[in-house]
């Protein structure tokens, strides 16, 4: 009798995501330093990564992606896709940026669409390989939504930090109502009329993120395309999928640096004249400060794999997780970004100590890695979140759901 058994679903998703990704990612690296250099929009490196088939790892394999959540062997979970993510942010962050927010936005349907919204757009993603936009930010209410007779609305003024916009097919969006001083939630066509997305994103780091500002005239929503976010802990579940994210491009930069740095000082390394050793790498100077860099980056590795596994039994227990069930996983989403925070901005300056003068030569773009956590990590203060984690500490208390936590 043969006993040799199918494998898994999970398995065999896995298997072929691990195909295409490790291909992609050395494409990419060859081009990252050039790419950095010139910022603008990576279009030939998008459609590589949608070419690998990573654009609908988040889309649930009952509309023809792959994710099964955390139920049984039906597909990929949440830490293989934030795998991933922090795989390719080894070599490309803002890369990674665009492929984690992609899951935000298929995210943001799965969690808040009704059915006929679920069937639509995530069938629509891997059907039409979109590519998804996000112009979700309730903190910046410039963007006002009017209601429209039709019973929908219309949408006037700006975004900002529009991260993907630029050469989407569909984005998510809110606008401020200022009959009830609450955000209106839809999913609408980038290419909608009355939609302008700027080219106007230039910042020191994360220079191929797509996240200019995006303009809206009296553009259409229509009630089918509003998104009726439930008050439940799993709707909100939206936020610490995007708090994860940012986490495990934090893991990759650190990561990142590390490897640039072990390559550089193999090759290129020479010892200090004081050193009284043959070979760079022979330094206990040199040793020490690898050592220091590999436990931070480790560090932040183990405390994002350990949220990614809360969160996984969160998305599992769907409309009957709880309110402290949900605050467990802030917490330790909290932690983990925490720690990665410090990694990545630590790794990309101790880089250059441990490569030394020539390694800052611009064409080698070395100091991306610094340059691009020190962007990602202004994106909400540290110390209100080690406040949060302190305070559970102290009193065991949970931190409250917020647009961050």
């Amino acid at each position: 009798m043969n006993d040799r058994r199918r494998p898994p679903a999970s398995h065999t998703a896995s298997a072929r995501r691990d195909a295409s990704l490790s291909a992609l990612i050395e494409t990419l690296r060859e081009s990252a330093a050039r790419r950095d250099l010139a910022g603008g929009h990576a279009g030939a490196e998008k459609q590589r990564i949608a070419d690998a088939g990573l654009l609908a790892l988040a889309v649930p394999r009952e509309f023809g992606g792959a994710f099964g959540g955390a139920f049984g062997e039906g597909g990929l979970r949440w830490g293989a896709l934030y795998e991933t993510i922090r795989a390719i942010a080894r070599v490309d962050s803002a890369l990674a940026h665009l492929l984690g927010f992609q899951y935000l936005q298929i995210a943001s349907v799965d969690l808040w669409g009704n059915a006929a919204q679920r069937a639509n757009w995530l069938q629509g993603t891997v059907e039409y390989r979109w590519w998804w936009g996000n112009a979700v930010n309730p903190l910046d209410t410039r963007l006002v939504a009017q209601p429209d007779k039709a019973g929908g609305w219309r949408l006037h003024g700006k975004k900002g930090f529009c991260s993907g916009t630029w050469g989407s097919q569909m984005m998510t969006v809110s606008a401020h109502d200022p009959a009830t001083g609450k955000p209106v939630f839809a999913v609408v066509p980038t290419t909608r009329e009355g939609i302008t997305v700027h080219d106007d994103w230039d910042p020191i780091g994360q220079r191929q993120t797509d996240s200019g500002t995006v303009s809206f005239d009296a553009v259409e929503v229509r009630a089918s395309e509003v998104l009726n976010r439930p008050e439940t802990p799993r709707a909100s579940l939206r936020t610490l999928v995007s708090q994860l994210v940012l986490t495990n491009l934090f893991v990759g930069l650190a990561e990142g640096a590390l490897d640039e740095a072990r390559a550089y000082v193999l090759a290129h390394g020479r010892p200090w004249v004081n050193a009284g050793v043959q070979r760079a790498a022979e330094d206990p100077y040199l040793q020490q400060r690898f050592g220091e860099m590999r436990i931070q980056a480790l560090s932040a590795a183990v405390l994002a794999d350990r949220a990614a596994s809360i969160l996984d039994a969160a998305w599992e227990a769907g409309d009957d997780l709880d309110a402290a069930a949900r605050a467990e996983v802030s917490l330790a989403i909290s932690e983990a970004k925490i720690v990665a925070h410090r990694a990545a901005l630590y790794a990309g300056e101790q880089l250059f100590d441990a490569c030394g003068a020539r390694a800052t030569n611009a064409a080698l773009a070395l100091d991306r890695f610094w340059r691009n956590a020190r962007v990602h990590t202004l994106h909400d203060p540290l110390d209100y979140r080690v406040r949060d984690v302190g305070r559970h500490a102290l009193t065991q208390e949970l931190p409250e759901p917020t647009l961050y936590t």
